[in-house]
């Protein structure tokens, strides 16, 4: 029985039996056609469907997830900072004996809830730590000391001030990181539909060439030589490389399209290995490429999903193959570069056009008509999915042209801290 329910049946029972016979009985009736309406609401709510009702608790629930959110690393920041906070109050209480330090404690605790508010998710924390610095104030360096005083003139402005620093810092830090999220995801989005646009015509053009070899060789298998079957064989079988590559990278899309880090299986690997295989995979390919490699003379060890570098490697690899003459001479080196390991892979072909090279990880560009060999093969989507993947681990990739001829492409992968 809710307070709609009481009121009605209080008429009922104490206001109409002293009322006169009309006034009782279209009291009465309102009451009943009262309850009758309350029941039907209930009945209405009650009906609702599952899924309805499901919705508004996941939309109740999140809202507290997002403001509220419970997180041991959070707790433990929080914990630190105010222990950083009450050590500096006490260390400046020592060397300023008196009342003189008071404006002081209070600074530090405000910004100590201020900093809380900034580096945690929510409200919780920041509010928490105004709350907590303002009694810690009140225990520790009001007197009389170690005991609560609540009767101090201005308390309770002290705790609205708080309040209102860390709620509000709480509030900006989550818009900042709100916008950052939907940023990313409109990067996210335009990179899905440049790979759809490139999958679109890099997928029929091989499937067209394979279709036409094929039926060649039904169609015309009577007279053709071995020579000939042999040569629509052999690019039957070059186009479905191609497929099965960009398969793979379309696969590796989906496996680090997600927040950074996500779904890697991060573990040190000597650079050293890495680049060999890689090397060595493009090389069976490729046997009649001429590519040089150099690494460092110390053992370089890099936190990386080494699958996944070797894919980076191997498209920039195949990139030179595929988009310069034969007789392109193609370098990988790997060195340390401060708190980074830089892989940098270079041609001596003609480069890339200016036009190109503003948009060439963004996998929406066509190749252009004067392209040598193997023009079928866009390089859009095998830059785009190396960018994703060296984004993934935290790092950096550029490309540009080299002064004295041909195309540079340059990844950096951040090392652990010594």
């Amino acid at each position: 029985m809710d307070a709609v329910e009481i009121v009605a049946y209080s008429v009922f029972y104490l206001y109409l039996p002293f009322r006169r016979s009309a006034q009782k009985l279209g009291t009465r009736n309102f009451c009943w056609i009262l309850l009758l309406y309350r029941r039907a609401f209930l009945l209405q709510f009650l009906s609702m469907r599952q899924g309805e009702v499901t919705f508004v608790a996941n939309r109740i629930s999140g809202f507290f997830k997002r403001c509220f959110p419970v997180s041991a690393g959070d707790c433990l920041k929080t914990l630190f900072g105010l222990f950083l906070a009450t050590a500096s109050c006490i260390i400046l209480r020592e060397l300023n004996p008196g009342d003189d330090y008071m404006a002081a404690v209070q600074v530090i605790y405000v910004l100590a809830a201020f900093m809380i508010a900034r580096f945690t998710q929510g409200f919780l924390y920041g509010t928490f730590a105004a709350v907590a610095g303002v009694l810690l104030t009140n225990f520790i360096f009001t007197y009389p000391y170690w005991a609560f005083n609540f009767t101090l003139p201005g308390y309770p402005v002290t705790i609205l001030c708080a309040l209102i620093v860390s709620v509000t810092t709480s509030t900006m830090t989550a818009r900042i990181k709100e916008q950052g999220q939907l940023q990313l995801e409109a990067e996210r989005e335009k990179m899905r539909s440049n790979l759809l646009r490139a999958v679109s015509h890099d997928l029929r053009t091989p499937l067209t060439s394979i279709l036409g070899a094929s039926s060649a060789i039904l169609e015309n298998d009577s007279v053709l030589t071995a020579k000939e079957r042999l040569t629509l064989l052999g690019e039957i079988h070059e186009d479905a490389e191609w497929l099965v590559g960009m398969v793979e990278n379309l696969l590796t899309v989906t496996r680090v399209d997600g927040a950074v880090g996500a779904n890697l299986n991060k573990v040190p690997e000597a650079a050293e290995e890495v680049v060999a295989e890689a090397v060595s995979k493009f090389r069976k390919r490729f046997p009649e490429r001429v590519i040089s490699a150099s690494v460092p003379d110390d053992l370089l060890m890099v936190p990386m999903d080494a699958m996944l570098i070797k894919q980076v490697i191997i498209n920039l690899l195949e990139n030179v193959a595929f988009h310069t003459p034969p007789d392109t001479r193609a370098r990988l080196t790997v060195s340390r570069q401060g708190k980074n390991a830089q892989f940098c892979v270079s041609d001596n072909g003609a480069g890339i056009s200016p036009e190109r090279l503003a948009h060439i990880f963004d996998g929406m560009f066509q190749r252009d008509r004067e392209d040598h060999a193997d023009a079928h093969h866009s390089m859009g989507i095998g830059l785009s999915v190396c960018n994703s993947i060296v984004k993934a681990h935290g790092g950096t990739m550029e490309a540009r042209n080299v002064p004295g001829g041909g195309a540079e492409f340059t990844f950096r992968l951040p090392l652990e801290e010594e």
